[in-house]
């Protein structure tokens, strides 16, 4: 199991853009099998902060993802929009959960 934590910060002018890009994404990541893999996004209280959070069930399903076309585009529009294009990538071991809420 893959698990990935990426946080990165836009400008004010580029958060809702970011949000438009996100929803397709994961509109495209719900035509795939469920089972593989779980994406979430949070925002932070900043407003302009996005973390998101990727669980993969091997490499194969981590790359189908990221090679979508709406994810490409995401990753282009979001590092073109921003001065720092700082990201912070962590790859995470699973250690527990208290359930799937």
């Amino acid at each position: 199991m893959i698990n990935v934590i990426v946080s990165y910060t836009v400008s004010k002018d580029f958060v809702s853009t970011n949000q438009q890009n996100i929803e397709r994404v994961l509109h495209d990541f719900n035509d795939l099998d469920q089972r593989e893999f779980s994406y979430r996004v949070l925002l932070k209280e900043d407003g302009q902060t996005f973390v998101h959070l990727s669980k993969y069930a091997n490499e194969s399903i981590q790359n189908q993802l990221l090679h979508i076309p709406s994810f490409l585009d995401f990753q282009k529009q979001r590092d073109e929009s921003r001065e720092d294009i700082h990201q912070k990538i962590e790859v995470c071991t699973f250690f527990g959960s208290s359930g799937d809420f």
